[in-house]
């Protein structure tokens, strides 16, 4: 009996799988490219709250390495072996999917950041225009007022 984990152990072991698939789901959803800042923030937020699930989870994986290495003494090897390459296989999944996660979350926020500035620029060049066309509407001066042409020409 020393050598089998405790029934907690399964259990953690079923709920960080079952976790660890949904997760996987939710980031291998396609990446499409949005231009409304309020669906970034949105995406932004479901992956922050992800990202705060795995800081949860944390505890319930650091429990089965601990229950693992607790067996590993007690067990025969064969049995050892296998749950450690039955833990091994979850913390590879649980890296990669760590990685991911701040890697979108990376992603997102610097395609955040170009939209906003793409936004100010995009204003500022309206605002722009706008003033060159309440310019290029002006009546133009008479051929003989050298003065109002110069001024003119300043300003284009």
């Amino acid at each position: 009996f020393d050598s089998l984990p405790p029934a907690h152990y399964k259990e953690t072991m079923n709920t960080i799988l079952v976790w660890m698939q949904q997760s996987e789901t939710k980031l291998s959803m396609p990446q499409v490219a949005i231009a409304e800042y309020e669906i970034m923030e949105q995406r932004l937020r479901e992956l922050k709250a992800l990202q705060s699930s795995l800081q949860e989870q944390q505890k319930g994986l650091n429990y089965l390495s601990t229950t693992v290495e607790d067996l590993s003494r007690k067990a025969p090897a064969e049995v050892s072996q296998s749950y450690r390459s039955e833990i091994e296989v979850v913390l590879g999944r649980w890296k990669k999917l760590s990685a991911q996660l701040a890697e979108h979350c990376q992603k997102l926020e610097e395609r955040m950041a170009k939209l906003q500035r793409f936004q100010n620029d995009t204003k500022t060049l309206k605002k722009w225009m706008a003033e060159v066309d309440v310019f290029l509407k002006e009546e133009w001066p008479a051929l003989g007022d050298s003065e109002a042409l110069e001024k003119q020409l300043e300003q284009c």
